[in-house]
């Protein structure tokens, strides 16, 4: 946890850049509030290196929604009415990291930070596989349902296409390999490079994927909205990543 002048310094960068999000117009008010909130309590808590890593991820999703979004706008798969993010899509990604790093805040012994590290970098890792692959697999002009591979339209839930897997990928491998240098340039204990990287682009990439299952199965169906389709995907990926620390054994 930070010293208290030092967390002062978290907290205001915290909300200065929840209110740049918001005059940027990558997020609503409501969703910059609730970004400065947990966002305060995750570099209280955790660290600058767990806030980067959410800056950098926030920063990736707003560049990738704003990607096309004229050509997204006009055939209405665009993100908020101009490409904004609303309260529950933020609440949707950023809950889980923050339970996890509350988790250590509250038992250390419970969580190892390198065990926190792995599982928070993981969970980013689903959000931007999940972010890449919508908004710039949806400009494929294609796609087909991941569960019966027959043609849908582009944006429909549980829609996948080529280039849409291969960005989701590209999400999860880059978060873990920006995750493990931050973390590294602060101090911070991870688990062995090779295990980070890998492990956590596998547990993105999967997540990635039940999300749209989830989305076909449940969510089409009205069970499931899409905020809390993001969140049990999110945390999808993170019990993938719990199983992989698990599996390493000694590598805590």
């Amino acid at each position: 946890m930070l010293g208290t002048l030092t967390a002062i310094i978290g907290i205001l960068a915290t909300v200065a850049l929840s209110c740049a999000a918001v005059l940027l117009r990558s997020l609503t008010p409501a969703a910059g509030a609730v970004a400065a909130v947990f966002g305060s309590f995750i570099v209280v808590v955790g660290g600058f290196a767990f806030l980067a890593l959410l800056i950098l991820f926030v920063l990736a999703g707003s560049l990738a929604t704003r990607y096309h979004i004229a050509e997204k706008t006009r055939d209405h798969l665009q993100e908020g009415q101009h490409g904004e993010r609303g309260i529950s899509n933020v609440l949707a990604h950023i809950v889980t990291p923050t339970i996890l790093v509350g988790i250590y805040g509250l038992s250390p012994s419970a969580l190892p930070a390198s065990a926190l590290a792995f599982l928070y970098t993981a969970a980013l890792a689903f959000g931007a596989a999940d972010t890449f692959a919508s908004e710039f697999g949806v400009l494929a002009g294609h796609a087909r349902s991941i569960l019966t591979l027959r043609p849908v339209t582009p944006g429909t839930n549980g829609g996948v296409s080529a280039p849409g897997e291969a960005w989701a990928l590209v999400g999860a491998a880059t978060t873990a390999a920006i995750g493990f240098l931050l973390f590294s340039l602060f101090s911070a204990p991870t688990p062995p490079v090779a295990l980070f990287v890998i492990g956590i682009t596998l547990a993105g990439f999967v997540g990635c994927q039940i999300d749209s299952v989830l989305g076909e199965t449940l969510e089409n169906r009205g069970y499931l909205t899409k905020g809390s389709t993001n969140l049990l995907g999110m945390v999808s990926s993170v019990l993938i990543g719990g199983g992989i620390l698990a599996a390493a054994g000694g590598h805590l």
